[in-house]
């Protein structure tokens, strides 16, 4: 699933998903932005893979969303955009389960996040993300300079981030929702 999350103040009073929000552009009928993408990793199997990026078009100042280095899903017009008018200054990656029972209130959603698996037990076998990458000025893609990981729930799903040791960061996410770790 490629969902958006759209806010101009952190979400105190504003914020909007996917087609919900003014002014997104849906340019294809097959793939919606917050709609699943086929095939769906199962509950505790091995998840595939999907290919987003998020760009800005060099010529209409357009941000555009792509599946799969080929297929364009809409894009968000330029006007619709102050800062980003010319450029982003921050790149989010994530995954997002909604349940009204947080913060300790009970019960938590049984809804999976990834496929869930709580990474690090079996990093073959949980949620991925991997070849991140940014583009800075319409120059090649690079890695971030800079990451962090947040968990609101950590009982109920975790993220680790594997950058030592290896060619290419990965963030390995998931997890069940409500557990024996997360009533």
């Amino acid at each position: 699933m490629v969902f958006n999350h759209l806010q101009a103040d952190g979400s105190r009073t504003t914020g909007c998903f996917d087609l919900t929000c003014p002014g997104f552009v849906q340019v294809n009928h097959k793939i919606a932005l917050g709609a699943a993408i086929y095939p769906i990793s199962k509950p505790y199997g091995l998840p595939y893979q999907i290919i987003v990026h998020i760009y800005k078009d060099p010529e209409t100042n357009n941000w555009w969303v792509n599946y799969g280095e080929s297929i364009d899903i809409g894009y968000w017009p330029s006007e619709l955009f102050v800062l980003l008018k010319y450029q982003g200054i921050m790149v989010k990656w994530g995954g997002e389960v909604y349940s009204s029972m947080v913060k300790g209130k009970h019960p938590h959603t049984a809804t999976y996040m990834g496929n869930g698996e709580m990474p690090p037990a079996m990093y073959d076998e949980c949620g991925t993300m991997a070849r991140m990458r940014v583009e800075q000025n319409s120059g090649p893609l690079i890695m971030p300079e800079w990451t962090q990981v947040n968990v609101d729930e950590y009982r109920c799903y975790d993220i680790s981030y594997l950058i030592d040791y290896v060619a290419d960061p990965i963030f390995y996410y998931g997890g069940p929702g409500r557990s024996w770790r997360c009533p």
